[in-house]
């Protein structure tokens, strides 16, 4: 039997008094009082309190007496004003006085408690993520969660695009992060890959002529985790025909602007503002730039070129840079102490070590004192337009380490002294990327997005005579300092591509191999077209101030990309591995 609720147990309030009402949900606690029991009563929406009282009868009572945590129960009752009102519960002016209650199931004492603020374990939680959802901080999650993604389908339904959803077996086409891969069966030795992004497919359905395709779309990337990271994750996809830059982010500006006012009440102010990564990387030391705040990035190459500091010369004769970010009023915050695990922190971006000077009311100390004359160490502070109380950091080496080094020192302080304000939404573009990143690791320059991107237009013969000057016709949206999505113009034009793959050297039957369904589309009149994805965890994780998309994702995976609730991945047993040709090296 179950008892056919009439509320949830989160909506009760003042103008509910006198109503007979029928409850279900998890008991949180229990209180006896003697001839008074009192419970709190749990669902996703809230807790109300329910009381039993010695009138009704006995086998109810004594049945009300078992109650324990985390009871599943439905309660029959009628609402009273509470004499001693709770103003932390939004149903804290009211109770339920029971008159009948059944036990659906009982429950032995959970590994974890079963509220927001139990500390728990990472590890705890996720093992027992089926009582860690029972959260109401999780529940309201999940619930935004939904209410974004329904946001999302009727917006672009609105705004002309069909829903289209792209194949999850694919061909592997290894670039970037590395591929999830499936053995097929009935094709012994071939193998599927999980896409990490429905990239080439939503081109096909612009060359079908979709002309405007969006997805909620499930991709795969393994790759080492971490907070905004997982090995399966969910992106809202899209691609439009005969677009340009422009209308993309006109129509995503749209999008975003909805999200702001509808799931968080904010009007936010449109168009967004525009860097070229060039000028994100100069001014911030990052592609993804965090505008809540300043310390911005302040070039000193040229201030001291000549200081005879071989620290600061050394790096300058070999191509480098020497930059500074200096922190209002940090001098005192800042210890010698601190200091240090900055100049530790640093190496981890490839930084030699950090310069700090402090200007204190005795005069500047610094970790060159020995090696500059106070007047030049007064020069530098000045061409900074530091003031007394200030903390000046500064980084020499290559430029990508000076940008990745200060870029992360100055939000990572900007954190530590409290200005990151998660009730504040700086949303910006970042377009004019370079078409081309030269990767140390592998010695050989690739595509930073993708081989699919257009340069700019007025890039295209460069495209054939110095391809590594391109710029791409591609925009990333950021927010607070967090990339939640990224597209481009795409190349349509056969030659083109062609072009990029050259620049690239990649060999025909490379290509061929790849991409040669895509290529062989082309041949038949592919429209120009462009598009973009959003990571939707990430953007729900923002919105939600959460630090990780671990909080906003039901079955979330672990560091070592574990599922603890059912231990995925485990082993196969002998008959599947012969049935797909597989022998296990030991």
């Amino acid at each position: 039997m179950i008892y056919k609720r009439t509320h949830m147990c989160g909506e009760l309030r003042s103008a509910n008094i006198g109503e007979n009402v029928v409850l279900n949900g998890w008991i949180r606690k229990r209180r006896n009082l003697g001839g008074l029991i009192f419970c709190d009563l749990r669902d996703k929406t809230g807790i109300s309190q329910i009381v039993f009282n010695d009138e009704i009868p006995v086998e109810i009572f004594e049945r009300a007496d078992t109650l324990r945590s985390e009871y599943v129960v439905g309660v029959r009752g009628r609402v009273v004003e509470r004499e001693s009102k709770n103003t932390d519960m939004a149903t804290g002016d009211v109770e339920i006085i029971a008159d009948d209650l059944i036990i659906y199931s009982t429950s032995e004492t959970p590994p974890i408690y079963i509220r927001d603020d139990d500390n728990a374990d990472d590890n705890l939680r996720l093992k027992y993520r089926y009582l860690d959802l029972r959260k109401k901080k999780m529940q309201d999650n999940l619930t935004f969660r939904a209410k974004l993604t329904t946001l999302a389908r009727n917006y672009y339904a609105e705004c002309g695009f069909t829903e289209v959803e792209t194949p999850m077996l694919i061909k592997s086409t290894p670039e970037g992060a590395r591929d999830y891969l499936v053995p097929s069966r009935v094709n012994p030795g071939s193998f599927y890959a999980l896409p990490q992004s429905p990239q080439t497919f939503k081109q096909l359905l612009m060359v079908g002529g979709t002309d405007r395709y969006f997805q909620i779309a499930k991709c795969f990337r393994d790759e080492d985790l971490r907070a905004d990271r997982q090995p399966e994750f969910t992106q809202i996809d899209l691609e439009m025909s005969f677009a340009d830059a422009d209308d993309v982010i006109e129509i995503q500006e749209g999008f975003l602007k909805k999200v702001m006012k509808e799931m968080k009440g904010e009007d936010i102010e449109t168009p967004f503002p525009r860097l070229t990564w060039q000028e994100a990387m100069t001014r911030y030391g990052s592609d993804k730039p965090d505008t809540r705040f300043g310390f911005e990035l302040q070039d000193i190459t040229d201030m001291v070129r000549d200081c005879g500091f071989r620290v600061f010369t050394d790096a300058i004769a070999a191509g480098g840079s020497v930059r500074a970010i200096c922190i209002d009023g940090a001098a005192e915050v800042y210890t010698r102490k601190k200091i240090d695990k900055l100049t530790e922190a640093v190496k981890s971006y490839g930084a030699k070590g950090m310069v700090w000077m402090k200007l204190t009311r005795e005069g500047i100390s610094s970790s060159v004192n020995k090696f500059f004359k106070p007047e030049e160490l007064a020069d530098i502070a000045q061409g900074l337009s530091a003031k007394e109380g200030d903390l000046i950091l500064i980084i020499s080496d290559s430029n990508k380490v000076v940008f990745d080094s200060l870029g992360f020192l100055r939000r990572h302080i900007a954190g530590e002294l409290g200005l990151l304000d998660d009730e504040s939404f700086n949303f910006l573009w970042v377009v004019d990327f370079p078409l081309f990143e030269y990767d140390e690791n592998e010695d050989r320059w690739s595509a930073m997005h993708h081989p699919f991107t257009s340069p700019k237009e007025e890039h295209a013969e460069l495209l054939k005579t110095d391809p590594h000057s391109c710029l791409a016709n591609a925009y990333d949206i950021v927010l607070n300092g967090v990339e939640l999505g990224g597209g481009s113009i795409r190349i349509h034009d056969r030659e083109m591509q062609e072009d990029m793959f050259k620049a690239l050297n990649m060999k025909q039957e490379e290509i061929d191999e790849k991409f040669g369904f895509l290529v062989e589309a082309f041949r038949y009149g592919a429209p120009p077209h462009a598009g973009l994805a959003y990571g939707l965890d990430r953007l729900v994780m923002l919105l939600t101030g959460e630090k990780s998309i671990r909080e906003v994702i039901a079955f979330p995976k672990n560091q070592n990309a574990q599922c603890m609730v059912s231990e995925a991945p485990g082993t196969v047993d002998e008959h599947q591995l012969e049935e797909l040709g597989i022998e296990l090296r030991k």
